[in-house]
């Protein structure tokens, strides 16, 4: 299905094929993900050309043709041969390639594969959803209040919980920080001891899926009024999720409760990002995105304040778009 639903989308463009070669698009067309490069032609005859390290696990499980890469210009002929002049391509295409294709083509880029991966099938959404059960049962796991650990430490043993619950591993690289590390958002855990708040950004990676939640865990006053702004934000956001809005009208809803309190400086990025088989896929609750929602997307809506200097709030759940949005998992924001 997804593939007729790109050929169509070339045909109304007017190309004849589409060059992948993110391993995740290609995963997600096939069902193969390599582990070296590869090439994937989707065209009336889709086709991928996988390096030799690949073939075994290439044949044994991609729904497309499958052939062994010799060398580019090899491709460059079958393509030829097969009447392919117009070449559409993945934004995120090397320009090393792109170079070597410019000459026998005309190359547009084209966003197919993100427009078709927007809308997650059921057996998507529930591996997201075991993805982010494995992820939560290992917090719930984790002894992070004890102090008797250091950051870096605690955010390893998370990872290892993960694993042990039945995650192939995290779906990115784990936060667990404190103190005044709290107000950078992308914070890496130190081999310190633990200080307030306690802010932890965690997912769990299963069948190629991502999770992603954000906890933080508040003590003083002033951890506990930044919390309750954030967690205000975070709750409206959520519940005014429907079809037929845009995805930049539910940023502006939690944004614009954060800026009623005064700190809409502190709320520096956008309030939420897609994900699936990567942890962030388009669309996403942003200024700038005037995407329409639609039911079967997967969003997480993630407000945060960050003090400079002094400390950082980030509530984050991954929403599924149905008639409403629901949040997926069971994990309160107050722990």
């Amino acid at each position: 299905m997804h593939i007729e639903n790109i050929l169509k989308d070339l045909k109304k463009d007017d190309n004849q094929a589409y060059l992948l070669t993110q391993f995740t698009n290609i995963k997600y067309i096939s069902n193969y993900m390599p582990t070296s490069f590869a090439f994937c032609i989707i065209k009336e005859n889709p086709i991928i050309y996988a390096s030799s390290m690949d073939m075994e696990i290439a044949k044994r499980d991609s729904t497309i043709e499958i052939k062994q890469y010799d060398k580019f210009e090899t491709m460059i002929n079958d393509l030829k041969e097969d009447g392919i002049k117009n070449l559409a391509i993945e934004p995120s295409l090397v320009y090393s390639t792109y170079e070597k294709l410019r000459d026998d083509f005309k190359i547009e880029s084209k966003k197919y594969i993100e427009k078709e991966r927007m809308i997650k099938e059921p057996d998507e959404i529930r591996n997201i959803e075991k993805a982010t059960e494995i992820a939560q049962t290992a917090f719930k796991q984790l002894d992070i209040t004890s102090r008797s650990e250091t950051e870096d430490v605690l955010a390893f043993d998370l990872v290892k919980l993960m694993i042990e619950n039945g995650a192939s591993g995290a779906s990115f690289d784990t936060i667990l920080v404190s103190g005044s590390d709290t107000s950078l958002p992308h914070a890496v855990p130190q081999p310190k001891e633990l200080e307030t708040p306690i802010l932890i950004d965690w997912g769990a990676k299963y069948n190629g899926y991502c999770s992603d939640n954000t906890r933080t865990i508040v003590y003083t006053e002033k951890e506990h009024e930044i919390f309750d702004i954030v967690k205000e934000s975070h709750d409206k956001a959520i519940n005014a999720i429907k079809p037929g809005l845009k995805c930049c009208e539910i940023d502006k809803i939690s944004r614009d409760i954060i800026e009623e309190y005064g700190y809409g400086d502190r709320f520096i990025h956008s309030t939420g990002h897609s994900l699936g088989l990567d942890i962030h896929e388009t669309p996403g609750f942003s200024l700038k995105d005037d995407t329409v929602i639609e039911e079967g997307m997967v969003i997480t809506v993630e407000p945060g304040i960050y003090l400079e200097g002094e400390f950082g709030v980030r509530l984050e759940d991954t929403i599924a778009v149905e008639k409403r949005g629901r949040i997926i998992g069971d994990l309160p924001l107050i722990l």
